[in-house]
């Protein structure tokens, strides 16, 4: 056994090699991209040849591990929780399908919205495909629950989310590692028609997953990460989900006099909540994210008992739990102490100095002030901070790719010129298609691929658009004479806002490539050459 200091995404990254994967895949999404960065760089996954690239959206590292599933071999799959936008429809078409190699499909929500644009709970998305779900409470859950995610796939036949929060994913503890596994072997599906889905075989594979759920629930009842504790007040009962458990017991570490239940495997083990329900006057339901539970148990008690939680008010509608939180929901004294003096104003992110972003946007707003502000719609990524002062260029920021599309309906709406920006890695994860409808009917609007060569914002992963823009932009059919490379620079500014000037003008689509490497991208790569 070796004690080691790992992150919670570093933990299942350990975990998932050491369970015996032959292949992890991913796009980088905080606070989810550790996990496959941990991967990249361990030893013996370098050794094993372990499958560690990136993919170009979440849909298809979907996808490719369900083909590695397929093969028989164990996969990874990693995203943030609106990457499983994304992903779901593989995701869903998966609990069908079912598995033949072990899958686990790792989803990092983000309440508190730290560097995301909603709060969404990914165990709604596992409870609507009907797969299990594992929910860690500290790291070195995470880190065995991966390993038994495997074990937990291949028993059921589908497979099986992990679901992780903000505040796990990024804090550190000690983490215990067991021997590692080997790699399954290579083998294909014992029934060749498991993987497809015409209707007529879908629906035995249905009916298959309907009666696997009776399966889920009583491995969900057994399971060592699911407890019933026993408390001398039964006033109160209480339900801890995850993480929120560990919240719970900073507040009890002499043992809660509550009897509680700790959820970390759903289906939720209903027997031991039928027994809280019975034994207890009310129930407080800590779970980080969406009530779920809160709201199924509202709908499914029905001697009147009193069910509290986010809904109720107890807890906060929004937001991350903590340890004070959750004292307060409890009636526990105030210990939260004397706010902290602020020393010195916030200061609001900004792009890196030097970042060809900046020469971009200044150069896009000259261009532009002959046709007023509202015309510009963005997509996610560093350059998206253009929407703050001094620059305040862009008007929208909603999903991946979605800036291509959304100023395609403005035009198609009379919003002619608009303009889209998008960044390099995001055009590739999901912006060819919508500048394929571009093209396709002919539409007014100018995109501008702001290219800096990597993920940048997630820490300057490699971008699958590499040295394919331009090939790309002319077999969607972008004609050749209004595709534009140039070097966001100040010395360049001129150049920039004539070409911007002309392709406004321009009654068709248009592509700007201003392109210059990510200056923090550049530093690193120099540091490390130094280094060697």
């Amino acid at each position: 056994m070796q004690r080691k200091l790992l992150l919670g995404v570093e933990a299942i990254g350990e975990g998932a090699v050491d369970g015996g994967i032959s292949g992890v895949y991913a796009y980088p999404g905080t606070p989810s991209t550790e996990i496959t960065e941990h991967i990249q760089s361990n030893k013996l996954a370098i050794e094993r040849n372990i499958h560690r690239e990136w993919s170009a959206n979440e849909k298809t590292a979907m996808e490719a591990a369900l083909g590695m599933s397929y093969a028989g071999k164990r996969t990874l799959v990693c995203m943030k929780h609106v990457g499983l936008n994304v992903a779901a429809d593989a995701f869903v078409n998966a609990g069908i399908t079912g598995i033949n190699g072990g899958m686990v499909i790792t989803v990092a929500d983000d309440p508190s919205m730290h560097s995301s644009q909603n709060e969404q709970d990914s165990r709604f998305y596992g409870k609507f495909a009907m797969i299990p779900i594992l929910e860690p409470s500290n790291q070195q859950e995470a880190y065995d629950m991966t390993r038994f995610g495997f074990e937990l796939s291949e028993k059921t036949g589908v497979p099986v989310m992990m679901r992780i929060t903000t505040r796990l994913a990024h804090s550190r503890a000690g983490v215990v590692a067991a021997p590692p596994v080997e790699e399954n072997e290579l083998k294909l599906p014992s029934d060749p028609l498991q993987f497809v889905l015409l209707p007529a075989i879908a629906r035995k594979r249905y009916s298959m997953l309907l009666d696997n759920q009776s399966v889920q629930l009583d491995l969900s009842e057994k399971s060592d990460y699911n407890k019933y504790v026993d408390g001398e007040d039964k006033s109160l009962g209480i339900i801890a989900c995850g993480i929120a458990y560990n919240y719970l017991m900073e507040n009890y570490p002499n043992g809660c006099p509550f009897p509680h239940i700790k959820i970390s495997q759903y289906p939720a083990p209903a027997s031991a909540i039928q027994k809280l329900e019975e034994e207890c006057d009310e129930i407080l339901v800590l779970e980080e994210g969406a009530p779920l539970l809160e709201e199924l148990l509202g709908d499914y008690f029905g001697k009147g008992i009193r069910v509290n939680g986010r809904l109720s008010g107890s807890l906060p509608r929004a937001g991350e739990l903590s340890p004070d939180i959750v004292a307060k929901s409890l009636g526990m004294p105030n210990i939260e102490g004397e706010a902290i003096p602020e020393l010195m104003a916030n200061r609001p992110p900004a792009l890196c100095q030097g970042c060809g972003h900046q020469d971009m946007y200044v150069a896009l707003n000259e261009a532009l002030e002959v046709y007023g502000k509202g015309r510009v719609f963005s997509d996610i990524g560093c350059y998206t901070l253009g929407a703050l002062p001094p620059y305040s260029s862009i008007n929208t920021c909603v999903d991946m790719g979605a800036s291509i599309t959304m100023a395609k309906g403005a035009s198609d709406a009379g919003l002619v010129p608009s303009v889209s920006v998008i960044g390099d890695s995001t055009f590739t994860h999901s912006g060819i298609t919508g500048l394929l409808d571009a093209v396709n009917e002919k539409s007014s609007i100018t995109v501008i691929i702001s290219d800096n060569e990597s993920v940048s914002m997630t820490g300057g992963q490699d971008s699958s658009a590499v040295g394919k823009i331009e090939d790309i932009c002319k077999g969607v059919g972008v004609d050749p004479a209004h595709i534009h490379v140039l070097y966001p620079h100040k010395k360049n500014h001129q150049q920039m806002v004539d070409v911007i000037k002309e392709e406004l003008a321009h009654d068709g689509v248009s592509v700007i490539i201003p392109r210059r490497e990510c200056i923090q991208r550049a530093a690193r790569i120099r540091r490390a050459a130094r280094k060697n």
